[in-house]
């Protein structure tokens, strides 16, 4: 059974590897979600958060212990993997040594009875993609690791016909240099032919810069699904915050001081968030050092600081500055000049965030 360019959805997923135990741990925890056809998506957390569960739940290899899985609406749950029409790219390159890497290449083409033409088509398409077009009448024994990551990578894109491509962590093996220039040409394949990429990995980095919707987890929950642009404007949780973000976003411990302000030390803090319903139980405010802006004519929402190290990265300047015992990141326009006294610190009252025990208020 086929299901070419499919919507995937996961209902009521959820999963434990020690099913008979009476109090079992789950590596994924109860959740929904749905992948459209044609999007790029990327699965992100820390090791062991469940990542690759969730993606071999997907494929098959796993079968989910609740829950199912559907295929624009056609129960796939217990189907095995060669039954879903799933291309796979893992951590590490599984290739044939001993063939060509056109033969590489072709082989799924070949098993599938395409035409000479078509399968010639697809190979000369994916291998100038993937600049593997001078090699290709070479044995992929002789390429290098990261040569035969992208063969395993053109033998997942070659197919037009799969329901989606699931990546496993797929750049570890390919050199530094190289990682940009791949996931632009990922993005360019999914432009093209339409393909649903589904992308693990722990880098922040690759996710930021490949995906259409990341997919945020930690200790088997989904903790954030969005734009990577909400994920940095706006994370659900401090875990986010702080997962998201170089540096990580600034979080101080706060009380509430009215309807929509906060006071951090001695200092009001006014935000654009309506807090009139909190108990006050264990408040932060968060805000990326992007925002933090050194004082001109600011008028409120300042704090005086003491600046204790500026780096220059270049196209950037990034300030670590103390107030008593916190610590505040800025990062500012390398051309801004920092007073060498009585420095102050702006914080815009919409890109402040407020959460109660660890969630987005």
């Amino acid at each position: 059974m086929e299901f070419p360019m499919a919507k995937i959805e996961l209902s009521n997923i959820s999963h434990t590897y020690n099913p008979n135990d009476l109090n079992p741990t789950y590596a994924l925890n109860p959740f929904s979600m749905a992948w459209e056809n044609g999007k790029r998506y990327a699965i992100l957390g820390p090791s062991g958060c469940g990542k690759t569960t969730m993606l071999n739940i997907v494929s098959g290899l796993v079968k989910p212990s609740e829950g199912n899985i559907l295929f624009d609406g056609n129960d796939v749950t217990n189907l095995i993997t060669e039954e879903r029409n799933i291309a796979q790219v893992f951590q590490f390159p599984v290739i044939y040594n001993t063939m060509t890497v056109y033969d590489n290449l072709a082989f799924p083409l070949k098993c599938r009875d395409f035409s000479k033409e078509k399968i010639e088509e697809r190979v000369k398409s994916v291998s100038d993609t993937l600049r593997l077009s001078s090699f290709l009448n070479m044995p992929a024994r002789k390429l290098t690791a990261d040569q035969k990551q992208l063969i395993s990578l053109g033998r997942g894109l070659v197919r037009e016909d799969v329901a989606a491509v699931l990546m496993d962590e797929p750049l570890t093996v390919i050199d530094p240099d190289l990682k940009f220039r791949l996931r632009r040409n990922l993005k360019e394949i999914n432009e093209q032919y339409k393909t649903t990429l589904v992308y693990v990995t722990h880098d922040q980095n690759e996710a930021m810069t490949f995906a259409d919707n990341i997919i945020v987890m930690d200790q088997g929950e989904i903790v954030q699904v969005g734009l990577p642009k909400d994920l940095f404007e706006r994370p659900k949780t401090t875990f986010v915050g702080y997962f998201i973000g170089s540096p990580a976003m600034n979080l101080f411990e706060t009380q509430l001081s009215s309807n929509n302000s906060v006071k951090i030390n001695d200092t009001i803090i006014k935000t654009n968030t309506n807090l009139s319903k909190l108990k006050n139980n264990n408040l932060k405010l968060g805000i990326r050092s992007e925002f933090v802006k050194v004082a001109k004519d600011e008028s409120e929402n300042l704090l005086e600081v003491n600046i204790q190290k500026i780096e220059d990265f270049g196209n950037f300047k990034l300030l670590t500055a103390n107030m008593g015992n916190l610590t505040i990141k800025s990062k500012v326009n390398r051309e801004t000049e920092i007073p060498t006294q009585n420095v102050k610190l702006y914080f815009p009252a919409d890109k402040c965030c407020v959460y109660e025990d660890s969630k987005l208020v």
